[in-house]
């Protein structure tokens, strides 16, 4: 297997190396404060490049609690595929110059975005991160995915990286805040219905005048 990129190639004895981490869990080979990344280097376990890889990882698990809860059919369908791209994304990140997530996982995310914008009310006012428990849970996975980006942003500031990245991290964002207005609306456990609005001191002050 080889995959050609912009900056070398993928081969199969990387591959090999990467499975060969999956047959021993426990190596105390991390008890130095270092860890390997997917091209074999060892670099600081606070490396940007690692706090990058630990929230795409953690933003994927966390997808994981959003999808243990009753969801709409397509909103799973979908959801299971960023977990897929979440999960190249950070295969991608692990070996410097790799390129493994594609474009076409940002236009995809671009047109569900569209896609489920449509079909909901405009928003004249802020909302809460409330609601359902699996509304709530897509507002956890929302801002763990801006933290994501914000270290992706961080990483390419110091060493080079592709665009398709930070861009994913920035559409899945806005994705997920919302996905979480339409599980709210979704009903699945009786207590959907609509947004949680915040009581601003204008909106008192309006509602006091009429």
């Amino acid at each position: 297997m080889r995959i050609g990129h912009h900056r070398g190639h993928y081969t199969h004895r990387d591959a090999h190396t990467m499975s060969n981490r999956l047959t021993q869990i426990a190596t105390r080979t991390g008890d130095d404060g270092t860890t390997g990344l997917g091209d074999g280097q060892r670099v600081p376990k606070d490396h940007l490049r690692v706090q990058a890889m630990g929230d795409v990882d953690e933003l994927n698990s966390q997808l994981g609690v959003v999808l243990a809860e009753p969801l709409p059919d397509d909103v799973r369908e979908l959801l299971v595929v960023v977990q897929h791209e979440l999960f190249n994304l950070g295969g991608e990140l692990s070996i410097p110059g790799f390129e493994l997530l594609k474009t076409d996982a940002v236009i995809r995310l671009d047109e569900a975005l569209a896609h489920y914008n449509d079909m909901l009310p405009r928003l004249k006012e802020f909302i809460l991160p409330a609601g359902t428990r699996s509304a709530a849970l897509a507002h956890v996975a929302r801002t763990i995915a801006r933290r994501a980006e914000r270290a992706v942003v961080s990483l390419a500031a110091s060493e080079p990286l592709r665009d398709e990245p930070r861009h994913y991290l920035n559409r899945l964002s806005d994705l997920l805040f919302v996905l979480a207005r339409v599980l709210n609306r979704a009903n699945l456990d009786g207590l959907g219905g609509d947004d949680v609005y915040w009581k601003s001191e204008r909106l008192a002050r309006e509602s006091d005048a009429g």
